[in-house]
């Protein structure tokens, strides 16, 4: 271990509310919106997962650290967590293959990290409570001055934060003799998501977040795809025009997460900010085309208007998340364009809805054949 005496550290809830912690060495003060994430296992791809940029993420799993890190292990190429908060934290770490411990990564991206915090308390806060902005600190800022830098944060509702993790120019992903092609509006891409398509036989262009359907549409592909991502989808006009024209070319579209919400949008569909979101990997999903029970990877605080979608003529809602009656998935009537609220490429798994990479190849086939 690295420091045998840590100091104090203080996690700051926009209503005022505090919880306290300790520093586990990197000093620093960070902001963004608190929520946490149910998963027990993973925690290195939800640090690294783009959706997540501009939250403070609080882990339920008590142990963090304790299996290090792998290079194989990242959905992006740098942590996109403001910050961190868990209750034990461990600096020293038992898996074989593991690449180096968590304190070293997190040192390396400086990310501020609260550990030996009450997290079962904080997270019953947060669910009764709903997602708010909040603040941790490590570097004995007072709280009064916590407070007035806190109050100047904007809220995620309205908040556009793609273009803050998009790729800023067009690049390549898997084998160019692969047997079809795929256009990729990335929003916050997961690398995960792009290997799913890559053994599939997919060869993937990936455009930035605000590419037109024009520039999509020179590498000639044989289906469009729309990634996840953070922050509110309204502000994403021209993804959300985007996705209007994919879906008038008639070729197979598929949305995940914010993707999802933006399918949506481009139809009229309205989205709004969730209480408190979906964020583990145990989330509890009805396809409803197939009566079977999917437990799924979810990671949102923003849906799709369950009650418009409802009677919209041009849909229908093909997956419910059992937890709330939330609208999970929901196709396009007539098109094969079709998306999920949720992760199919979860990684490190459930891997129960793997097969919708499966569905969106299989409409790529029938419609050239």
């Amino acid at each position: 271990m690295k420091y045998t005496t840590r100091p104090q550290a203080v996690l700051l809830l926009a209503d005022g509310t505090i919880f306290y912690g300790k520093s586990i060495g990197i000093s620093g003060t960070t902001f963004g919106e608190v929520c946490f994430n149910t998963g027990m296992t993973g925690y290195q791809e939800i640090f690294t997962d783009p959706s997540y940029f501009g939250q403070i993420m609080v882990a339920t799993n008590p142990h963090i650290g304790n299996y290090g890190v792998n290079a194989d292990e990242v959905e992006s190429e740098k942590i996109m967590i403001s910050g961190l908060v868990c209750k034990n934290f461990s600096f020293n770490h038992s898996r074989p293959n593991s690449e180096s411990n968590l304190y070293d990564y997190f040192e390396k991206q400086n990310l501020v990290c609260v550990s030996d915090v009450d997290t079962r308390a904080l997270v019953s806060y947060i669910r009764d409570s709903g997602a708010q902005n909040a603040v941790i600190s490590t570097d004995g800022t007072p709280i009064d001055e916590l407070k007035k830098q806190l109050a100047n944060v904007p809220d995620m509702k309205g908040l556009e934060l793609a273009s803050k993790v998009s790729t800023s120019e067009p690049y390549f992903f898997g084998d160019e003799n692969a047997t079809y092609k795929i256009s990729a509006l990335d929003l916050g891409i997961k690398k995960n998501i792009l290997r799913n398509l890559a053994k599939r036989g997919c060869f993937v262009k990936v455009f930035p977040y605000d590419s037109t359907f024009d520039e999509l549409k020179t590498f000639n592909p044989d289906g469009y795809f729309l990634s996840n991502g953070p922050g509110d989808p309204e502000p994403l006009i021209q993804a959300q025009e985007t996705a209007k024209q994919m879906i008038a070319s008639e070729k197979p579209v598929f949305g995940i997460c914010l993707g999802h919400q933006i399918i949506g949008l481009a139809n009229g569909i309205s989205t709004y900010k969730m209480f408190n979101g979906h964020r583990g990997i145990n989330h509890p999903v009805m396809n409803i085309i197939t009566g079977k029970g999917e437990i799924t990877s979810q990671n949102h605080g923003f849906a799709v208007n369950k009650e418009e979608l409802e009677i919209n003529s041009n849909f229908e809602i093909t997956h419910l998340h059992l937890n709330d009656e939330t609208v999970a998935g929901m196709r396009m009537k007539g098109k094969k364009c079709f998306s999920v609220q949720y992760h199919p490429e979860a990684s490190p798994g459930p891997h129960d809805s793997s097969y919708l990479f499966d569905e969106f190849v299989e409409n790529i086939k029938s419609s050239l054949s």
